[in-house]
């Protein structure tokens, strides 16, 4: 007895996907298309960072912060993730924390509030990974606030976010 042809239902259900997956493979190729991160924004109550582009939402990531994240940054060695308006100003492929995206803390504003204190801003804020021997870790990193101030992501994620955050992109810190 001869087997059934699979042609005949391999070639309907291909069909099938094809016609009520169009909408589907259109996503899948605009999502292919170069992406231009233009803004980034960090809300340190929820612990997300979302970069968008055009004014649409590309991606939201959960994040870890300055081991004492409430308020904005005062003085170096606050632990604080500061709070304002910023610009990623420089990159770093070299960092010890995987890949790191410089913040341009401190604003003019951030220097004269450190001045009337007497202290030093501090500076060396990041969006970054993780340390090599923690990189194990992963997502579980974000279940205490650990960084001096800055702003951790996955080793992958940092990857992706390395790609597509250029110099120049601006990032807003809210509380």
């Amino acid at each position: 007895m001869r087997k059934p042809e699979r042609f005949p239902f391999v070639t309907f259900g291909l069909m099938a996907m094809v016609m009520a997956g169009g909408p589907i493979l259109k996503a899948t190729e605009d999502q292919s298309k170069p992406v231009n991160v233009d803004r980034i924004l960090v809300e340190k109550s929820k612990r997300t960072m979302t970069i968008f582009s055009g004014g649409l939402v590309v991606k939201t990531y959960q994040i870890a912060l300055g081991g004492d994240p409430i308020g904005p940054k005062q003085r170096e060695g606050d632990h604080k993730t500061p709070e304002g308006a910023y610009t990623i100003d420089s990159r770093n492929a070299h960092s010890k924390f995987h890949l790191a995206l410089h913040v341009s803390y401190p604003s003019e504003a951030d220097r004269k509030r450190a001045r009337k204190l007497g202290v030093s801003p501090g500076g060396a804020i990041m969006i970054h990974g993780l340390p090599e021997a923690f990189a194990y870790l992963g997502a579980a990193h974000r279940k205490t606030d650990w960084t001096d101030g800055c702003i951790a992501v996955t080793n992958q994620e940092i990857e992706e976010i390395w790609r597509l955050v250029k110099i120049g992109t601006t990032i807003e810190i809210r509380p």
